[in-house]
C-alpha cells in the first residue's frame, strides 16, 4: 500500500506573512496597536461595513455581540443544532436560555419553519451558521424576524433601536462568501468570522466582529464598547497609554481581555493581500472535486449557485446508505493510506455538554440523519492538482466506489 502525506488543513504561509510578522517584531509593538487597526480597516473596507472590530477569536467575536446587545438571563437565543459547540456555547456565557433547532431535510442549514415557531416572547437573538462558507437564507431569517416583531420585547436601549430579533451570524467558515452583492459580514445584524490556523485567511488564532448600518444605532459607539469589553474596560489603550507622560488611565467596568495583538494582525494583512488568489484556489479545487466525483453515489454541498458565492471552506460530502461507523471505517482507511480527512459537524445534542443541558439528538432527526453518513474531504491552498486527484482516488477506493 503506496503512503501518501495529504494533511486536512494546514495553514498556507509564504514568506509574505513571514516578513510581515518580522516587521513587526523589529518595531517594537507586537501587542494590539497600528497593525491590527490598519487590519480592521481593511476588514470593514472588504465587507462593506462601517466598522470592524478585531479580537482573539471568533468565539469571543460572537459574544461580545450578545453582551453589547444586552442579552442575559431570561433571555432566550436560537442557534441550529448542526453545528459547532462555538455557535452554542457564547449563549451559555452570558446565562441565556440556549434553543436548538434542527435542520431542514436533507440540509445543513436549520429548518426555517422550525425557527419560526422556536421563537418566543424571550428570544432577543438568532445564530445563524455559514457552515462551509455558505450563505444562509437571511431573505427569509428578516421575513421571520419580521413576522415575529410583535413578540418582541426590549430591555434595553439598544434593544429599543432595533426593535426586533436581532440576527447575530456566525460567519466564522464564511469570510469573503457573497450572495448577490453583498458580501458576508454586511448581511446579518452582526457577523462574526474566526481567523483560526484552519480558516480560509488565517492570523494563527485571531477572529473579528462587524456589523451593519441600523438606523439611529450609534455605530462609532459600538467600536468604542468593544474597544473597553476586549481590554479589561480601561479607558486607553496600551498604545495610547505609551505616549509619554500619559499613564493616567481609569476602569469603567469589570470587563474581559480578548483583543488582537499586532502579531496576528500582521499574518493576517499579508493574507488579506493574498486572499483574492487564495478564494480562487479554492474554487479550483471544488470544480475539480466536482468532476471527478460527479455520478457517485454521493451528496456534495453545492458552493456556487446563482447569486451565492461562497468562501469555499469545507468540501463536505455524503455517501448514500452509508451508516456512521462505515463512514468512520472509511476515515480510518484513508488516514492508513496518508489522507486526512474529518467530520463537520457531530450535532450538538451528541455532545455530553449539551446532553447535560437535556438536548436530546431524537429531537433532531435531520441533523442526525444528516450526521450519520457525512465526511470532509481535504480542501486548503497547499493541495495540488495532483494531490487532490490522490484523495479521489483513495476515497473512492476506501468507500468501495471505485
Amino acid at each position: 500500500m503506496k503512503k501518501y502525506n495529504i494533511p486536512f488543513s494546514p495553514p498556507d504561509i509564504s514568506e509574505e506573512e513571514i516578513s510581515e510578522v518580522v516587521d513587526t517584531l523589529k518595531s517594537g509593538w507586537i501587542t494590539t496597536g497600528p497593525k491590527t487597526k490598519t487590519f480592521e480597516k481593511e476588514i470593514a473596507n472588504y465587507c462593506h461595513t462601517e466598522y470592524a472590530v478585531c479580537l482573539n477569536s471568533a468565539t469571543a467575536a460572537l459574544e461580545m455581540a450578545l453582551r453589547i446587545l444586552g442579552v442575559g438571563p431570561g433571555d432566550e437565543v436560537i442557534t441550529t443544532a448542526y453545528t459547532y459547540t462555538a455557535s452554542a456555547s457564547v449563549v451559555c456565557h452570558v446565562g441565556a436560555k440556549l434553543v436548538l433547532v434542527d435542520t431542514a431535510k436533507d440540509s445543513y442549514e436549520m429548518d426555517y419553519a422550525q425557527l419560526e415557531n422556536a421563537i418566543t416572547e424571550k428570544t432577543k437573538v438568532i445564530i445563524p451558521v455559514d457552515l462551509a462558507g455558505i450563505i444562509c437564507d437571511y431573505r427569509r431569517i428578516y421575513t421571520i424576524v419580521e413576522k415575529k416583531k410583535h413578540l418582541f420585547h426590549p430591555e434595553n436601549e439598544i434593544q429599543k433601536k432595533y426593535g426586533r430579533i436581532i440576527v447575530c451570524a456566525d460567519g466564522a467558515h464564511a469570510f469573503g462568501a457573497e450572495k448577490g452583492k453583498q458580501k458576508c459580514g454586511e448581511i446579518a445584524d452582526f457577523t462574526s468570522f474566526s481567523f483560526h490556523a484552519v480558516k480560509n485567511l488565517t492570523t494563527a488564532e485571531g477572529g473579528a466582529l462587524t456589523w451593519k448600518k441600523q438606523e439611529n444605532v450609534d455605530g462609532q459607539k459600538i467600536y468604542k464598547k468593544l474597544m473597553l469589553m476586549s481590554l479589561h474596560g480601561q479607558s486607553k489603550d496600551a498604545l495610547s497609554k505609551t505616549q509619554l507622560g500619559a499613564w493616567e488611565y481609569d476602569i469603567v467596568a469589570p470587563y474581559y481581555k480578548c483583543n488582537m495583538t499586532d502579531i496576528m494582525a500582521s499574518i493576517g494583512l499579508a493574507q488579506f493581500r493574498r486572499y483574492p488568489s487564495l478564494l480562487k484556489r479554492r474554487r479550483e479545487i471544488i470544480e475539480f472535486y466536482n468532476r471527478h466525483l460527479d455520478g457517485l453515489p454521493i451528496q456534495v454541498l453545492p458552493h456556487y449557485v446563482a447569486d451565492n458565492k461562497s468562501s469555499g471552506h469545507l468540501y463536505i460530502i455524503r455517501i448514500n446508505g452509508k451508516s456512521r461507523e462505515e463512514m468512520n471505517e472509511i476515515i480510518k482507511k484513508m488516514a492508513e493510506q496518508g489522507v486526512a480527512t474529518n467530520v463537520h459537524y457531530k450535532p450538538l445534542p451528541c455532545l455530553s455538554a449539551y446532553k447535560n443541558m437535556g438536548f436530546d439528538i431524537k429531537d433532531y432527526p435531520n441533523a442526525a440523519a444528516m450526521y450519520e453518513n457525512t465526511m470532509t474531504l481535504p480542501l486548503h491552498t497547499k493541495l495540488t492538482d495532483e494531490d487532490v486527484a490522490v484523495v479521489i482516488d483513495v476515497f473512492k477506493e476506501c468507500a468501495g466506489l471505485s
